[in-house]
């Protein structure tokens, strides 16, 4: 690990013990600028092939060019059919700058699946609806209308903020890993794209959470091979039949379970705040994480599973040439989420193990690994006084995500990296990547102030 966590992390997660909430209070104008361009930015149907986010970016631009940026301190940088958006809000000295990111693109979404036109942001008084309203173009949003508000204030930073939009995130992520490197230099990455407060049902604040770590992402393909024939002659093996035994055998194998400070702690502090026999198996696991039943029922949920050990599931399979004739070649994706720290070709080779000799396992392509962040005293300071903008004395709870963001790419660079997003949900609200994504209208307040806060309290 590129640097062990803190040990003095209980002394982090302090609630209560504080100093009085800085004051951030986004003025309407900055509500309704963020309200604007996030609908616009819906609008911009940037899925993947089509060609959308040089177009999102021209946009995006033009409004911070409009707001104070300089021409030469804006640029667009194309990659294929995407692009990545760079802009330099200058500080006092060079050097060490803060980056943010956040990424333009967005999944799929069929309007004939949707009750609202998907690129069209929509509002019931409650909620914003449509594609990427949450995923990213929310985060994205409260990045840029900071940084026009802090244009207007006048704010000088010490050093550089960067802010880095990039724009094939949910898809291949070549943009993030291509300018990921040329920041080395960065103090921090703050990232827009994880992280978040949570709500309880009633509404009321339940905690905090910062992103710390992500797994590393792997396909591998397995592939059955068989001479075939006719279907009227049946053999001994048949390659579909035998994929599924391959699959269920994958799917019934649990990896070893895995710990790190970060997650013994995310554990122990979100067993204070679950009910039932889900928290104290969470309270039991971060005591004791050979503690198997503890395990067990936490693996039950999908939520949590994915944080105590790797994952692989299958998620597309192809094979077969003919309804009329014995399959020659069955191929399987495998999908892994694999615990830092573990190099994918030993999660590989057990695949290869369960699957057998007659089954051959491949990794077409490696994505990058990245170690767990430090909870750095600045970090979690500036963190404070932005939860506390919004909830003070708030439980401020470390993370490491399932999934995977482009906050990857700037880890395997060795740039502390940290999912700090502003809002504020319920779990029930969370439809990202679904039907009728949606995030709440009197969320927009209180994520400005959240990243007013955070920028400007590590800027000085």
């Amino acid at each position: 690990m590129k640097q062990k966590i803190l040990s003095s992390l209980a002394a982090l997660l302090l609630v209560g013990c504080v100093s009085a909430p800085t004051t951030a209070s986004a003025e309407q104008v900055d509500i309704d600028k963020a309200t604007e361009i996030l609908g616009k930015s819906v609008a911009f149907d940037t899925v993947a092939g089509r060609g959308k986010v040089p177009a999102y970016a021209e946009y995006l631009a033009g409004e911070l060019e409009a707001g104070g940026f300089a021409k030469e301190d804006i640029e667009i940088v194309p990659l294929g059919e995407t692009a990545t958006l760079i802009a330099t809000y200058h500080g006092k000295t060079p050097g060490s700058p803060i980056l943010l990111n956040a990424h333009m693109d967005v999944v799929e979404a069929n309007p004939a699946d949707w009750e609202r036109a998907p690129f069209t942001m929509e509002t019931d008084g409650t909620y914003y609806y449509g594609r990427g309203v949450l995923d990213d173009k929310y985060g994205l949003t409260m990045l840029v209308t900071t940084l026009l508000r802090l244009k207007r204030e006048g704010f000088e930073p010490e050093n550089d903020i960067v802010l880095i939009l990039t724009g094939d995130e949910e898809t291949a992520q070549k943009t993030a890993e291509t300018i990921a490197p040329l920041y080395r230099n960065a103090r921090y990455v703050l990232n827009a794209d994880g992280g978040g407060g949570t709500l309880n049902e009633d509404g009321t604040y339940a905690f905090y959470s910062l992103q710390a770590g992500e797994k590393t992402y792997a396909d591998f393909k397995i592939t059955i091979t068989n001479p075939g024939g006719h279907s009227s002659r049946p053999t001994a093996h048949n390659a579909i039949v035998d994929m599924a035994s391959v699959l269920e055998r994958i799917g019934a194998y649990k990896f070893p379970v895995q710990t790190s400070e970060l997650t013994l702690a995310f554990f122990a502090e979100t067993a204070k705040r679950t009910e039932g026999d889900l928290g104290e198996a969470m309270a039991r696991f971060a005591a004791d994480p050979t503690d198997m039943a503890a395990t067990d029922r936490i693996g039950q949920e999908s939520e949590f599973v994915g944080i105590t050990r790797t994952t692989c599931v299958p998620t597309e399979i192809t094979g077969g040439h003919a309804p009329n004739a014995l399959p020659q070649s069955v191929v399987a994706n495998i999908n892994c989420r694999i615990f830092p720290g573990i190099p994918p070709r030993e999660v590989m080779a057990k695949l290869q193990e369960l699957a057998g000799d007659g089954a051959e396992v491949t990794f077409p392509e490696e994505f990058p690994q990245s170690e767990t962040s430090p909870l750095h005293p600045e970090i979690m300071a500036a963190l404070r006084k932005a939860v506390d903008a919004q909830a003070p004395g708030l439980p401020i709870i470390p993370s490491m995500s399932a999934g995977t963001t482009d906050g990857l790419f700037f880890r395997k660079e060795g740039i502390d990296t940290y999912g700090v997003t502003g809002i504020f949900m319920k779990p029930s609200d969370e439809y990202a990547h679904g039907l009728n994504e949606r995030v709440p209208v009197d969320s927009i307040p209180g994520a400005l102030d959240h990243w007013y806060v955070l920028i400007t309290e590590l800027s000085k």
